[in-house]
């Protein structure tokens, strides 16, 4: 049975009648965007990791409790997961007082990098390096916005319903954000072209 074709519901509602295969396929189906999303906060594969697997424990649980009532609105649901254990995480690295990530770590996954010369790829990996350290100057609300839309490939509307504000509120955001970062590039003289 291909299970390609279903629609996110389908596998849920398999999963939940006992389909264990339906969750691989629907972990499969977002995974790149959910961990992309850990990884760009947490700075970390290592962390990333056990993040997007607690993310994915939490779905389960949820699904099979049938918790889970967003019919429609499953990966925005599995952002807000992973976005929750996110913060969960900064809270009690801070509360603890342990380190977080090496900026050194960062992964690039980036299929338009597979064909270019190593050249081409330290150049491209140089320039998504300083477009991440920029990040760093923006409001950790613009921040996220940015994230969760280029990074995870989230629609305006699913960037709303994961940070709890209105679409409004997310496209102004993104407005300010790109503001800042072409003040930011003007300010340091920063060229990011090859």
């Amino acid at each position: 049975m291909t299970y390609d074709k279903f629609s996110d519901q389908m596998l849920i509602d398999a999963f939940v009648s006992g389909d264990k295969k339906c969750i691989e396929v629907l972990i499969e189906r977002y995974k790149s965007k959910v961990y992309s999303y850990i990884l760009l906060n947490v700075k970390n594969p290592t962390i990333a990791d056990d993040i997007f697997q607690d993310t994915f424990l939490k779905v389960m649980s949820s699904l099979r409790s049938r918790s889970y009532s967003e019919e429609g609105k499953f990966l925005p649901w599995v952002m807000r997961i992973a976005h929750n254990l996110v913060i969960d995480y900064f809270r009690y690295d801070k509360n603890n007082g342990l380190t977080s990530s090496d900026e050194n770590e960062f992964v690039l996954n980036s299929t338009s990098l597979a064909d270019s010369t190593i050249e081409d790829r330290l150049v491209d990996e140089q320039i998504l390096t300083d477009v991440k350290k920029l990040l760093e100057y923006l409001p950790p609300e613009q921040k996220e916005v940015i994230m969760l839309r280029h990074y995870g490939g989230m629609s305006f509307k699913e960037i709303a319903d994961v940070t709890n504000v209105s679409i409004n509120t997310a496209l102004g955001r993104m407005r300010y954000a790109i503001m800042n970062l072409r003040r930011i590039v003007d300010e340091k003289k920063i060229i990011l072209t090859r």
